[in-house]
């Protein structure tokens, strides 16, 4: 009589065009702190948000487990528990968001621009009358006018939370959405082709996909961020 092996539930995905397998094993160490309470949008659509940006540690996380391309290290006397991950492309963010998907059996996702705009409104201060009235010299004024020390990059708690519980919105990390930026780009621009993302902050901005370093340029439209992190968000409360 053949012996009865038991079956493995395994399941294939597909993120970013890359195979990940999902096995029976998920591990929910690295799962995002969410925060408090869910973002309710004015259709009554709820959207868990994670409650700090996505850590130096839990980014090292994925690059020990081989799926992360690059190593990050925190500068000083700060520990990777309490940094924000920074020095991040819009394909780096893909190979985490991959990653955490498999690896914890949920889906987790970038959000939108609108989404974002949204979350973050209340935290956010009000766009002053512009320094220079010319429109070519808008990134002058909003440049001048940013206060520099929120520049600085801080460890996760040092700014502003929203009434859900969200954290550092207001901070000196922008963070990745999934909202093509196409510029005067003619015809439809598909996410794979598409050359910039948009990245929200004190202000929004556009970066192109490949920049991992918004001093050295790769700004689309608005002000260079001054660090470039991402946090995720989810659909459906795991």
């Amino acid at each position: 009589m053949k012996a009865m092996v038991p079956a493995l539930a395994v399941a294939a995905i597909f993120i970013g065009g890359a195979l990940f397998l999902r096995g029976p094993d998920l591990d929910m160490t690295f799962a995002p702190l969410l925060a408090e309470h869910p973002v309710v949008f004015t259709d009554g659509t709820a959207l868990y948000v994670q409650k700090y940006e996505v850590t130096v540690a839990e980014w090292n996380a994925c690059y020990q487990a081989r799926a992360c391309t690059q190593q990050l290290r925190v500068a000083g006397n700060r520990t990777p528990e309490e940094m924000p991950a920074t020095g991040l492309s819009y394909v780096d963010v893909g190979e985490y968001l991959a990653w955490i998907t498999a690896t914890t059996g949920h889906d987790y996702r970038l959000p939108s621009l609108m989404e974002w705009e949204y979350m973050a409104a209340e935290v956010l201060p009000e766009t002053p009358d512009p320094i220079f009235t010319d429109p070519e010299l808008t990134w002058a004024s909003a440049y001048l006018m940013e206060p520099q020390t929120k520049r600085t990059l801080r460890p996760q708690g040092a700014f502003d939370a929203t009434s859900a519980g969200i954290v550092d919105l207001n901070g000196s990390v922008w963070e990745w959405t999934d909202d093509c930026y196409a510029g005067a780009s003619e015809g439809l621009v598909t996410r794979n082709r598409c050359p910039a993302f948009f990245v929200g902050g004190e202000h929004i901005a556009a970066m192109s996909f490949l920049e991992r370093d918004p001093a050295r340029g790769g700004c689309a439209v608005g002000v260079p961020p001054a660090h470039l992190g991402m946090r995720l968000v989810t659909d459906t409360k795991p």
